[in-house]
């Protein structure tokens, strides 16, 4: 259940809701439904990947070829899926939407609860789809709801004014993930958090949280 919905800074002043409604370009945090679908495809989060510049042909239909970089323009030699979604690297990412396609990628995200329209395109990895924050909290409660989407829900009954319970809901669910698979998708995320390079190690460092996280960073 929805336990918390702040869709601005003042609802007296700006009365646009920035939950359902707003949507923006997800950029890094769409990654983890790659990585899911790779995971789910034979994929381990122990598997090395090379970090090295990957080229998509014919992008446009009319032969132009794509190629992505990572953020700090390095490259690398072999890199673990868990370190490659700690540090957020591109190219790792951009290796493994090659290997599965984009259209396996957009079918996973769209049975985790991405509701928006996903273009089966190469550039999907690094997130170029535009979301609201109430469908990737959705997809992203996946992961701990053991493969389980649980549509996000915020109305539990409606009763009369003498108490009588007028209707009653329970949220649609989905097995969309093994039990396995979520599993490792959660400890891939809390690398995010707890290895040397990790995005959202700050969490950690600056923060001083102590209890246990999972997440991801996006620009």
């Amino acid at each position: 259940y929805i336990k918390a919905w702040v869709g601005g800074i003042n609802f007296e002043h700006f009365k646009y809701d920035h939950v359902a409604k707003g949507k923006r370009q997800v950029g890094s945090t769409f990654k983890p439904f790659v990585y899911a679908a790779a995971m789910d495809n034979g994929r381990q989060p122990c598997d090395e990947i090379l970090n090295q510049p990957v080229f998509f042909e014919n992008v446009d239909g009319e032969g132009e070829r794509w190629s992505p970089s990572n953020s700090n323009n390095s490259v690398g030699g072999m890199m673990t899926l868990r370190r490659g979604l700690a540090s957020s690297t591109n190219l790792i990412t951009a290796r493994l939407m090659k290997d599965i396609g984009p259209q396996v990628v957009v079918d996973y995200a769209k049975k985790k609860g991405n509701k928006s329209d996903l273009e089966a395109v190469p550039a999907l990895c690094l997130g170029t789809c535009d979301q609201n924050v109430l469908e990737l909290t959705g997809a992203y409660s996946t992961f701990v709801n053991k493969g389980v989407y649980v549509e996000p829900i915020f109305i539990t009954r409606i009763e009369d004014r003498n108490g009588n319970v007028i209707q009653e809901f329970s949220p649609n669910t989905n097995q969309v993930l093994s039990s396995i698979k979520a599993y490792e998708m959660v400890e891939l995320l809390k690398g995010v958090v707890d290895a040397p390079g990790g995005t959202a190690s700050r969490l950690r460092y600056h923060y001083d949280f102590k209890n246990e996280i999972g997440g991801k960073t996006g620009t």
